[in-house]
């Protein structure tokens, strides 16, 4: 699937803004079959009359305003994407935070960031809208739900006057929460020099927003200890994340992506492979023969899960992160860290970030150098964006820290 076979939707009540960001999408005609509505209400009434794959509206409307309009989108019509045009970052962090828009674009509206993020959106729609991972969903009884500590930890990081102290006194509140973090925060790949005794430390350390993948991961492999998932299973998983969460980190300051992609490729990092997880807790022994047979025959295991049961770990990783109303970049990540090239995006981004770490984990030595599973890494798709000689990059800062470990 590809853009062209997109219909959007673009609302605004300033008539003005209309016709100049019709004039603007006027060269995308081919690509997408777009409709423009003056106003939630005229909105509503075209998405009654047809389906769309992806809403814009901008925020500041009179009346029904546009984060009103896609909360009512989000509720009658959950497969439409929805994007948010906002008139200055504060307002963007604000509604963002609450779930209701997949992605948002600030004032100016750059057209054609504007038609990759539609493209990008709505391509992570549809792979998450696939029957066999719906048929999957199906299936499962339970589902990890976003931990309320998480919940209050982004309230509280929206604050102007966010304190370490406060961020701490709330994690204490729940001392197998605190116990996890600490465990994640000392553990080999943050390569900490210190031994880390409270959250407090951990904070002052590691910065407030570095906090963040930590306590939801942690929240959510305290609900999977009680689960069906085997405790080995889930110390690989964990600690596979960790590792790939830390590279694509490292890997997303090294190329310049903005303070919140690289939080995103963090988090996305460490949870790219949550998706075995669920499989595990639902299909049990079931789940596990599938990952032997995969393993014995020297087969991907996607390939495998995809064989047995129409979808894959990394499809149920991001429906459940899009299920959480997490930020479009890290259900992305996740969504494709195995087979980015589908998501057809041109610029680097956390999912690069995600793709290369996790090879760069999966890599094995071999006399002295680093040799890549191929079916782990995606040349093409790093050349398509220039990165081709950025990979000999990454190996080498992975090596020299995995000499500086032994």
């Amino acid at each position: 699937m590809s853009a062209n076979d997109l219909r959007v939707l673009i609302v605004d009540d300033d008539p003005d803004a209309l016709a100049r960001t019709q004039r603007l999408l006027r060269a995308y005609r081919r690509d997408w079959e777009m409709q423009f509505c003056s106003g939630a209400e005229a909105a509503l009434d075209a998405l009654s009359a047809s389906s769309y794959d992806a809403v814009v509206a901008d925020l500041e409307m009179s009346g029904v305003d546009g984060s009103e309009l896609l909360a009512c989108v989000r509720d009658l019509y959950p497969d439409a994407v929805r994007l948010l045009v906002c008139a200055t970052d504060h307002s963007a962090n604000l509604v963002r935070s609450l779930g209701v828009a997949h992605r948002y674009l600030a004032k100016p509206v750059d057209v054609g960031l504007m038609r990759d993020s539609i493209a990008r959106a709505a391509l992570l729609g549809r792979r998450l809208r696939k029957p066999g991972l719906k048929a999957l969903v199906g299936q499962v009884d339970r589902l990890p739900s976003l931990p309320d500590v998480y919940l209050a930890l982004l309230e509280e990081l929206r604050r102007e006057d966010a304190e370490v102290g406060r961020v701490a006194d709330l994690l204490a509140r729940d001392v197998g929460m605190t116990a996890k973090v600490l465990q994640l925060v000392n553990s080999s790949f943050f390569g900490l020099p210190v031994h880390v005794a409270d959250v407090r430390h951990a904070a002052s350390l590691l910065g407030l927003n570095a906090l963040k993948p930590l306590v939801l991961t942690a929240g959510v492999f305290q609900q999977l200890e009680d689960s069906r998932v085997p405790a080995q299973l889930a110390s690989e998983v964990l600690d596979h994340g960790m590792e790939v969460g830390a590279w694509s980190r490292r890997i997303a300051i090294a190329e310049g992506l903005s303070r919140d992609s690289v939080d995103h490729a963090m988090l996305a990092g460490v949870l790219h492979d949550v998706g075995k997880l669920v499989l595990a807790d639902h299909f049990g022994r079931n789940y596990a023969k599938v990952c032997l047979a995969a393993e014995a025959a020297k087969l991907p295991l996607l390939a495998a899960e995809q064989d047995q049961f129409d979808a894959t770990h990394a499809d149920i990783g991001g429906y459940l992160l899009g299920l959480w109303g997490l930020p479009q970049e890290i259900v992305e990540a996740v969504a494709f860290h195995h087979d980015p090239r589908a998501l057809e995006a041109q610029a680097l981004s956390p999912l690069t970030a995600v793709h290369a770490a996790n090879a760069l984990a999966h890599a094995k030595e071999v006399d002295g150098q680093l040799e890549f599973d191929a079916s782990k890494i995606d040349r093409k798709y790093l050349a398509r964006l220039k990165r081709s000689g950025r990979l000999a990059d990454w190996t080498a800062m992975f090596a020299d820290a995995q000499l500086a470990t032994v």
